[in-house]
């Protein structure tokens, strides 16, 4: 499953999940509690609407329950960029270079990668 838009409330969890899964509720309330100021009630009622949503699967173990992701970090992060440059740059990865090239917002090492990814693709578009 590849979701087209995950909310911040998603995010923090299954940024949690990614890192390490299964956890169980108490190890998720812990984690929400301090990576996002989260209270329990917090917690296991977006783990219920995410559940719902499939975005994450819950399984019963024990008297508690288990959490896993359902969905994978890179394809969520790949429907969300597409989202984000279809929104604020009408698809065009060259017109947010652009901006951001032109606010000086570039470091040179992140030049360097950015060199050594486009050198990347073009040497794959060529294959």
């Amino acid at each position: 499953m590849e979701p087209t838009h995950l909310t911040s409330s998603e995010w923090n969890v299954l940024s949690c999940l990614w890192d390490k899964y299964p956890q169980t509720v108490m190890q998720l309330v812990a984690a929400l509690a301090e990576r996002a100021g989260w209270a329990k009630s917090t917690t296991i009622t977006t783990l219920r609407r995410m559940e719902e949503k499939g975005l994450v699967r819950c399984e019963i173990v024990g008297k508690g329950k288990s959490y896993s992701p359902a969905v994978e970090r890179e394809g969520a992060v790949m429907a969300e960029t597409r989202g984000f440059l279809d929104r604020v740059y009408r698809g065009s990865v060259g017109l947010m270079m652009s901006a951001m090239a032109r606010r000086q917002e570039l470091t040179k090492e992140e030049i360097a990668q950015l060199k050594a990814i486009l050198d990347e693709a073009e040497r794959r578009s060529g294959e």
